[in-house]
């Protein structure tokens, strides 16, 4: 196959680089035009693994991929309601929080509204090499995909999230009996629905809650029990004085703290993102398990303060092995599958790291507006999100800086190009 040659890759086509897009058009249509996004879905999706129907976003509806850079902007969420006939619907809702699935559906029309970046599904990554001059300058990037293309473009923009972290020891289980909530509506259809599953979900927070209760719901005969290290499931900290830390003006705050405050920062915002569940939901499993106790019939189970020390399939089962963590006592616990709610790993995603090594990078380190710091001499630029929680903060990975986010991604590609393309003009 031939190389396509592009002046900006994105990869990555979810909200990240669907703000990017955005902005790009709205900002620096010549540019736009000369602007490829590429996702390895076949359409555009959010979270397809926990796109459950009944799930919500926890994030306000008006920080959307544009609204808090350009409120004016045709992209926003309101003009997508308004454009596909749901705008009375949303409002008489009364919530500013919408359902996963219209946010997905959202991202779908924002792709399809681009005009003048182009979108292509269907192609992953695989790996980015830098393009050198003849003195050895990074002048640009060619990304090969896994179907044999590649593309040669000045200036990236990776917008891929992290990778899926699965604990070491469920490693030794067969993969069709694990299953990590990125995947999870895709792969449980696998499961017989009127089967007498024993379903086991690892983890305590929002994700392993939803996996669940939607296990629950969609199989009357399964057990599920829910494993976790933590001594119980606890809501959201999401008091107004937490949530002013997810301002996009809160990232320049971050990046200039001392190592210690960012560290302080991250632990106490934890439970503000990670370690905790909507309100709805604690409701939700609470009011089933209290009529499962009063009824008898119980098929919801929570077992908390246990770490898992080993995972063997046994036969046809699964066989973990919880120790307590108040007495150290040893038991089993068996099981037809594992749901993993464990997250994402912190480490840079592959894809990045390499980059970083074929560019010869001893660290992998962004400037403010989240460029990838290259030699001086490089004219081409890499721009990360997503990924830089420890410089930027915990809102980098989430919904809520995406629009800002985007226009000084735009502006920095700009000015960077500017002062390059300047340096190489010879002295007359």
């Amino acid at each position: 196959m031939g190389i396509q040659e592009v002046d900006v890759l994105a990869v990555g086509g979810g909200p990240a680089n669907l703000a990017f897009a955005v902005g790009v058009e709205e900002m620096a249509p010549e540019l736009a035009a000369r602007t490829l996004v590429v996702d390895d879905h076949e359409a555009p999706v959010w979270q397809p693994g926990l796109l459950i129907p009944w799930t919500q976003s926890q994030v306000s509806f008006l920080k959307d991929l544009v609204t808090m850079r350009n409120p004016r902007s045709r992209f926003s969420f309101v003009n997508f309601l308004h454009s596909t006939g749901r705008l009375d619907e949303f409002v008489n809702l009364g919530s500013f929080t919408p359902y996963r699935l219209e946010i997905s559906n959202y991202l779908r029309w924002v792709a399809e509204s681009l005009s003048l970046v182009r979108v292509a599904h269907g192609r992953r990554a695989e790996r980015i090499e830098p393009v050198r001059a003849a003195g050895g300058a990074i002048v640009g990037w060619q990304t090969r995909f896994t179907d044999g293309s590649a593309v040669e473009s000045r200036s990236l923009s990776i917008g891929i999230g992290r990778e899926p972290h699965i604990p070491e020891v469920f490693k030794a289980l067969p993969a069709e009996r694990v299953i990590h909530s990125t995947s999870y509506t895709q792969r449980i259809g696998a499961l017989d629905p009127a089967g007498a599953h024993r379903v086991v979900v690892v983890g305590g927070a929002q994700s392993a809650a939803e996996m669940l209760y939607a296990t629950h719901q969609a199989m009357p005969n399964a057990q599920v029990t829910m494993v976790m290290r933590a001594i119980g499931l606890n809501g959201y900290e999401s008091s107004k004085f937490t949530n002013e830390l997810y301002y996009a003006s809160f990232v320049d705050e971050f990046f200039d703290a001392q190592p210690e405050a960012r560290t302080q920062l991250l632990a106490e915002m934890h439970r503000s993102n990670y370690a905790g569940l909507a309100p709805a939901t604690l409701d939700t499993l609470y009011r089933q398990m209290y009529l499962e106790r009063l009824t008898g019939a119980e098929r919801m189970h929570i077992t908390p303060m246990v770490d898992i020390t080993d995972a063997q399939l046994d036969g046809d089962e699964v066989v973990l092995t919880l120790a307590d963590r108040k007495t150290g006592a040893l038991r089993e616990l068996r099981c037809d599958v594992v749901l993993l709610g464990t997250g994402f790993q912190k480490t840079m995603p592959s894809l990045i790291r390499q980059l970083a090594d074929s560019a010869e990078l001893e660290d992998i380190r962004v400037t403010r507006n989240y460029r990838l710091e290259l030699p001086a001499s490089a004219s081409a630029s890499v721009y990360l999100q997503g990924v830089n929680e420890a410089s930027h903060g915990i809102s980098d990975s989430l919904l809520s800086v995406l629009g800002t986010r985007g226009g000084r991604i735009v502006e920095d590609l700009l000015a960077h190009r500017a002062d390059t393309d300047l340096a190489a003009v010879p002295a007359a």
